[in-house]
This record gives C-alpha cells, sequence and structure tokens, in this order.
C-alpha cells in the first residue's frame, strides 16, 4: 500500500509526512491554493533527501503543462515521479523524464479511456466540475473498485483518517492519497498525517 500524503508546503511538514512513514509527498505547481515555487520546493526536496531513510518519493503536481516546462521544473527541484492531473492528451504528454501518475475523474472522456488503456498508473480522483483535485470532495468508491480489479490505482478524493481504512477494504487500491484530510483550517497538520497513515496501514492488518 502506497500512501502520498499531498500539496505539501513547508519543510516541516514535508519531514512529519517523511517521518509518518509516507511513501510518496505531492509538491503542487499548478495554480492553486497549495501551489509552490520551484525555489521553496527544492528547499523541501533537499531536506527531506537529508534526512533519515527510508525518503518519500517526490511527486511534482501539474495542470495543463507543456512538457517543457514539466521536465525543466524535473530538473530544477529533483522530482522522482510526475502527476498529470487536468486534461492532458496522452500523445502529447511523451518526453516527460520521470514516470507519470495520470489523475483521472471517471467523467468517460475519450481522454480518459486512452489513458485507463495506456498501462501508466492511474490515481482516481472525484468529478467535480472546473476542479483539477484537492476539493475534499469523495470519489465514487463502487466505480473506482471496478477500476481497481483491472487497473492498479491510487485513490484520492475525500479521504481522512476516519474513513481511509473501509476505502481501502472496499476499493482495494495501490495506493490512497490525501490532501485537504490532513488539513486543519487549511493548514497542514502533523497530527492529521500520523492519524491518516496511521489508519492505512492498520486497514492492511
Amino acid at each position: 500500500m502506497q500512501i502520498k500524503i499531498c500539496g505539501l508546503r513547508s519543510i516541516e511538514h514535508a519531514l512529519a509526512a517523511a517521518e509518518a512513514g509516507a511513501d510518496m509527498v505531492g509538491l503542487v505547481f499548478a495554480p492553486s491554493r497549495r501551489q509552490v515555487q520551484l525555489e521553496e520546493a527544492a528547499q523541501m526536496v533537499a531536506a527531506l533527501r537529508r534526512s533519515p531513510p527510508p525518503h518519500p518519493q517526490v511527486v511534482g503536481l501539474f495542470v495543463n503543462a507543456s512538457v517543457a516546462t514539466i521536465n525543466a521544473v524535473i530538473t530544477t527541484v529533483g522530482l522522482d515521479l510526475v502527476q498529470l492531473s487536468g486534461d492532458e492528451v496522452l500523445v502529447e504528454m511523451a518526453g516527460i523524464e520521470r514516470p507519470v501518475l495520470k489523475s483521472i475523474r471517471m467523467d468517460g472522456s475519450m481522454g480518459e479511456a486512452a489513458w485507463i488503456g495506456s498501462g501508466m498508473r492511474l490515481l482516481v480522483d472525484a468529478h467535480v466540475n472546473g476542479a483539477y483535485g484537492g476539493t475534499g470532495i469523495r470519489a465514487d468508491w463502487r466505480r473506482a473498485a471496478d477500476m481497481a480489479r483491472e487497473h492498479p490505482l491510487i485513490l484520492a478524493g475525500g479521504l481522512d483518517a476516519d474513513n481511509v481504512a473501509e476505502a481501502i477494504r472496499q476499493v482495494q487500491p495501490w495506493g490512497v492519497d490525501v490532501s485537504s484530510g490532513v488539513e486543519e483550517d487549511g493548514v497542514k497538520s502533523r497530527t492529521k498525517i500520523h492519524a491518516f497513515i496511521r489508519a492505512a496501514r492498520e486497514a492492511l492488518r
């Protein structure tokens, strides 16, 4: 079970996620209240790499960015993975210099169908008109469970320490992703990060 803590904006909370046992940490490079600047992101990655191992993989989240822009951020920040959370077209994303995790919202579009059939890693989030994730709205677990039988996926959307164990039992995902579910008044909470990871791990016992 892979656990991803997304939307981190400070060294303190990145290190808290690593200390709690997160497998991945997500940094948002798309316009949003959780967006980080390149210098801040590079400092966070450097701090993670200096911390005691094991180190979580660092995922950069982009929305409708060009391949050139994404690769420049990879080089500057030192990303391990790239998450595409917009309306990216599969054939236009060739050339990204790190493994890709594609966020889908199960909207039935041809574009999503191409990604689902590509064999790439998938992240299933809630379908909210005009939003590209981070809404705190719960995804459709029934449909996600159907997809998880065919494709290893990370489940996102409205997860928190109180419901992640049940989500894991129902969906049987490859991983889980949380952002707003580990926040207090819009700020990441060390206590909630630890509680979420503990609940996710205990669901596997």
